[in-house]
């Protein structure tokens, strides 16, 4: 997926609920959180509800978009 895709995918804002991460320092798997940027390499800069700022990584981190208004998953 090219960098522009991923920055429209996931814009500013977006609640994310992470599935799995495969990073030393990980998040906890269920933590949800916002987008706060998407970078010119593609990587996801979260503001997590846990206060945590790690990034994801589109297609290596597994995690889902969620609507909290519907509280489903998007």
């Amino acid at each position: 997926m090219n960098i522009e895709r991923i920055k429209e995918k996931y814009p500013v804002g977006t609640r994310i609920k992470l599935k799995y991460m495969d990073d030393d320092y990980a998040v906890p798997s269920g933590t949800c959180g916002a987008v706060d940027f998407v970078d010119d390499e593609g990587q996801i800069h979260m503001l997590w509800d846990n206060g945590r700022t790690l990034a994801l990584i589109d297609g290596l981190d597994d995690f889902e978009i969620i609507d909290i208004e519907k509280g489903i998953k998007i």
